[in-house]
């Protein structure tokens, strides 16, 4: 039966970025960027919106990003794990 709630719960997760992908309610994620040392990936976009070696820079642009489009900056860690969040939705 869990297992069943947890298929529903993935389900829902990914109809609700799939609505949000590609509009102007995009969060912005800084993740690990196998090339580059790190990405900001708006979502619904398959190549990153800017890429660099610093994690700190990564976050400073997503910040930027996610503020200018009012909308919300995501931040993994290394594993791909959400570390924090900063919104900036009005």
């Amino acid at each position: 039966m869990a297992q069943n709630n947890n298929r529903l719960g993935n389900e829902e997760r990914d109809q609700y970025f799939e609505d949000r992908a590609g509009t102007d309610k995009a969060h912005f994620h800084v993740v690990p960027h196998e090339q580059e040392g790190w990405a900001v990936k708006k979502e619904g976009e398959d190549e990153p919106a800017h890429t660099t070696g610093s994690k700190s820079e990564a976050v400073k642009e997503a910040n930027r990003m996610a503020e200018e489009a009012g909308t919300m900056a995501i931040i993994h860690n290394e594993h791909g794990r959400i570390e924090e969040q900063h919104n900036y939705e009005n």
